[in-house]
């Protein structure tokens, strides 16, 4: 994309009050996906979109990439307002979508070469190569691109969402499918990108991916932000944590233990959740001793993202449905 003098925004991407309304039919009543939803992505932040299935992330990620339109509402990226500015809002962005989309009749290399085509970038300006490199395609790159791996086309993804240059990269479950060696290899490079000043927006349904690289999270649920924090302080959230009990005798079951919530482990351990203001770990083996079990060893855990996570998105059943406003 071309480059110019003027300063940068402070916000990769500003929404604000965000409606989108999907007409009915005779079959199916209007629905909302989105309920006026304010999302605030600073510039340079490795960003993450979580939520469950049916949650309205999609649906905010089109809208961001021009596929859905709005039904209400401001969206800014990279400060170029959406109804204002399209192109130059669409080409601040460089978007790698759930879906495999590949030109199964051209080259890793030509398909990147179209790519920048489509998006102006003179001969001479084009990472064709470069990009093939930095994402393990080098040796592909004569390939047809349906002689590649569901990994590799992947990846390939990556390399044509990033042929303009854009400062925001969305990711749509990037690693869906792929194998632990390609995902590291990506996340590699998605991390050193990043640290080059791109912004990363993430969506991922794997958790403790999210919880590693993210430093700022939000989660959605029912077309509403339900939490948007740095992951730190999200993590804070819950006022529990577990004492993994491994027993001297692990054919014995768990016990059960008034006032805490106790779940078997693998090899005949198991976990007392308790929560910190109101109980302790001394009060937690007092109990267990109490039971009858005699301890070998104990661990402490905190709660990780997967525990917020189902604690806002499953544990609240008096969160409103959108389908029936």
């Amino acid at each position: 994309m071309t480059r110019s003098d003027a300063p940068l925004p402070d916000n990769a991407i500003e929404v604000r009050g965000l409606e989108k309304t999907y007409a009915g039919n005779r079959k199916s009543p209007p629905k909302t996906a989105l309920h006026g939803v304010d999302l605030v992505v600073p510039r340079g932040a490795m960003f993450g979109l979580l939520g469950p299935n049916g949650a309205g992330k999609s649906t905010l990620i089109n809208i961001l990439a021009g596929v859905v339109k709005k039904s209400g509402g401001t969206v800014a990226i990279w400060g170029r307002d959406i109804d204002e500015r399209p192109r130059d809002a669409r080409a601040a962005l460089g978007v790698v979508p759930q879906e495999i989309v590949a030109d199964v009749f051209f080259t890793p290399r030509e398909a990147l070469e179209v790519q920048a085509g489509f998006y102006g970038v003179p001969a001479n300006e084009r990472r064709s190569d470069e990009l093939l490199a930095a994402l393990g395609l080098s040796d592909k790159a004569n390939a047809y691109v349906r002689a590649l791996s569901g990994g590799m086309k992947r990846r390939l993804m990556v390399a044509k969402a990033l042929v303009h240059n854009p400062p925001i990269l969305i990711l749509d479950e990037p690693t869906a499918g792929v194998d632990v060696e390609l995902r590291r290899q990506l996340w590699e490079y998605v991390r050193r990108i990043n640290a080059e000043g791109v912004t990363i927006l993430l969506t991922t349904h794997y958790l403790e991916e999210a919880q590693e690289l993210c430093d700022t999270i939000a989660i959605v649920n029912r077309g509403r932000v339900v939490a948007c924090e740095p992951t730190a302080q999200l993590l804070t959230r819950l006022d529990t944590r577990n004492v993994v009990v491994t027993p001297v005798d692990p054919s014995a079951t768990a016990p059960t233990l008034k006032g805490f919530e106790v779940k078997g482990r693998p090899n005949g351990a198991f976990a007392v959740t308790y929560r910190t203001g109101e109980s302790s770990v001394e009060q937690v083996l007092a109990a267990v001793r109490k039971a009858g079990v005699a301890i070998r060893d104990i661990a402490t855990e905190d709660p990780d993202l997967e525990d917020v996570f189902l604690s806002l998105t499953y544990g609240d059943a008096d969160q409103p449905d959108p389908t029936r406003d």
